[in-house]
């Protein structure tokens, strides 16, 4: 290290200190102020900051003043989600089309509206000229969900009418976003085992006949081969994760930012950034990692009494990550369940048993069940939880060989329509801009001139 390195070692370490101090507020200042931290009523519940025809969740019903719990309920256009993924089930057929249409459009389209949307989205997927090599190969980067979002805000760049204004070609923009994000999630990772990984580099391009989830399995694997059975659970996945209500941190950037007026790349890769969040769609990766530790650190998986003792002690943050948090256990919305985690874990078993891993999945229940007295005893209090999606959605990709790196650019790949969806209906609404307040606590200060500071 050189001296001038080491000078801003020493002025960067300093400063943290004093940045720390100067923007910490304590509990009480909140309460005192009377603020919703986190745009959270005192309750729990989200504070209401606008209305949607799109998708609606619920886990809880106010009853006298105060949350009741209940089954957790997810609809796509006032559809019931469970319904939906049991008809792909039951009719072993791909989902993810039909749904981004009723997402869409409003409403499940007929057989000739399906094959034509389908064949529109087709007809959009190929990426522009150029584009991977100069926006995927040329900067390359470590995380995917970094070079989607970038490759996001560079759809800019090759769009003809960027700021269409009418929307119709904001449809054009936000089905070529949905058609395209595959290929550049795809073609990211292979960048990213290349250049940084010393992996062989394998590109390959979309194909006209393959549904979404089957051609994102083309284009990752280097021998693009895949089963059928493999292709439909992942299509699953993506089905259960396409919408969560405008509340959601992600939806609710990209409205943020769709009430400026701006165009629908900067909107886009708004929600792109949040998503990346661990507290966001990290989570799952954080599940998969934390359920290694528990494999690692508990002898007997049967052992409910040894299971919880490491819990424990991962509340403690003794063992883990060091966060004290269980992942997959608990939400801002679902009380008794959350009904896409409870979906996952019935195809789960299924699975399991066929690829020999049922002890794991078994061990996972185990986390489940034992979390909320080891959560609720530390807390000092009694909370109703129940496992997020996030705590089986690893699990699947897992036993679909899918790599940890694409645990989060595949919630990306399935939100992705429900982004659109939100973006345009705030959009193309008599809406104002989004502005929240905050209230400032800082004392009055008198200016200093400069000959007289210390």
């Amino acid at each position: 290290m050189n001296g001038h390195e080491a000078d801003i070692g020493m002025f960067l370490h300093r400063k943290a200190a004093e940045l720390k101090i100067a923007n910490a507020f304590e509990p009480s200042d909140y309460e005192k102020a009377d603020i919703k931290r986190g745009l959270r009523n005192a309750d729990g519940t989200g504070v209401i900051a606008g209305l949607s025809h799109i998708c609606n969740v619920q886990g809880y019903y106010i009853q006298d003043g105060e949350r009741m719990p209940m089954a957790g309920r997810l609809t796509y256009r006032g559809i019931n989600v469970r319904q939906l993924a049991q008809s792909f089930i039951d009719e072993k057929r791909f989902g993810y089309e039909e749904t981004a249409y009723l997402l869409l459009f409003g409403s499940l389209p007929n057989r000739q509206q399906l094959d034509e949307f389908k064949v529109c989205m087709s007809e959009l997927r190929a990426l522009p000229p150029r584009f991977t090599e100069d926006m995927i190969l040329a900067a390359p980067s470590r995380d995917i969900m970094n070079k989607l979002q970038r490759s996001v805000l560079a759809m800019y760049s090759y769009d003809e009418e960027p700021e269409p204004n009418n929307i119709e070609g904001e449809l054009r923009q936000a089905l070529q976003l949905v058609a395209r994000t595959p290929t550049i999630i795809a073609h990211a990772f292979a960048a990213k085992k290349h250049y940084f990984d010393n992996d062989s580099l394998y590109l390959h391009r979309p194909q006209d006949d393959l549904s979404l989830a089957e051609n994102f399995l083309y284009s990752m694997r280097h021998d693009k081969r895949f089963t059928e059975e493999e292709a439909h659970l992942l299509d699953l996945c993506l089905v259960l994760q396409m919408d969560h209500g405008g509340g959601n941190n992600s939806a609710f950037a990209c409205r943020v930012l769709a009430s400026t007026g701006t165009d629908i790349y900067s909107s886009i890769s708004a929600a792109v950034g949040s998503l990346k969040g661990p507290k966001h769609g990290g989570a799952n990766k954080r599940v998969q990692e934390m359920l290694g530790h528990i494999k690692t650190g508990v002898k007997d998986w049967r052992d409910d009494d040894e299971i919880t003792r490491y819990l424990e002690r991962i509340v403690l943050g003794e063992v883990g990550d060091g966060s004290g948090l269980i992942y997959g256990m608990g939400h801002a919305i679902y009380t008794l369940s959350d009904p896409r985690a409870e979906v996952l874990k019935s195809v789960a078993r299924t699975l399991a048993v066929s690829n020999g891993l049922t002890d794991e999945l078994d061990l996972i229940e185990a986390v489940e069940r034992l979390a909320p007295d080891v959560l609720n005893r530390a807390a000092g209090e009694e909370r109703v939880m129940c496992a997020n999606v996030d705590m089986y959605s690893g699990f699947v990709y897992s036993m679909l060989d899918i790599p940890e790196e694409f645990y989060t650019p595949l919630f990306a790949m399935a939100r992705m329509v429900g982004w659109c969806a939100h973006r345009i209906e705030e959009a193309y609404n008599p809406n104002k801009i989004i502005r929240p307040a905050y209230k400032v606590i800082s004392d009055k200060k008198a200016f200093v001139p400069m000959s007289k500071r210390v």
